[in-house]
């Protein structure tokens, strides 16, 4: 904490690589979270979150890996998503933040089985990015067909 505190003050204006950072560890973060909330971060959930990582921010698997564990203690000391979710709104494009939310609903989807706290918390997430309720149900479909889920019920 202490340390970003200084680094507000050593560095007023971030880097390009700095604010690039930022927007991984928020979109990170976010898929922490939506893999938490069912109360089992699960092994699939975790291979899920780093496959992401890699394949939509070309990140080696030890990258992923130090990002997500960054991630996991900035969701543990986050009291809620705005922080996350404003990062995410103020660097990507409507289509970016639509891509966002397909890989928020595969992390939900990656144990086979929506919670419904998951549901919840990614329609939270869609209205907290800007994202239409129907974009939002194409990002779920095109995530259920990809993983040969389409048969499961509505979330």
């Amino acid at each position: 904490m202490l340390d970003r505190i200084r680094s507000l003050f050593i560095d007023p204006a971030p880097t390009k690589d700095r604010r690039e950072y930022d927007r991984n560890l928020a979109a990170a973060a976010l898929l922490v979270e939506a893999a938490l909330l069912d109360g089992n971060f699960a092994d699939k959930e975790r291979g899920a979150i780093l496959s992401i990582l890699q394949r939509n921010f070309t990140l080696s698997m030890a990258d992923a890996e130090a990002l997500v564990a960054e991630a996991e203690k900035a969701q543990a000391e986050a009291n809620h998503l705005v922080r996350f979710t404003r990062a995410i709104k103020d660097a990507y494009g409507p289509d970016e933040r639509a891509a966002m939310l397909e890989m928020l609903w595969e992390v939900a989807y990656a144990d086979g089985v929506l919670h419904h706290y998951e549901a919840n918390l990614l329609r939270r997430i869609s209205g907290l990015l800007y994202v239409s309720d129907r974009e939002a149900g194409a990002a779920r479909k095109r995530v259920l067909a990809r993983l040969g889920l389409d048969d499961l019920p509505p979330a």
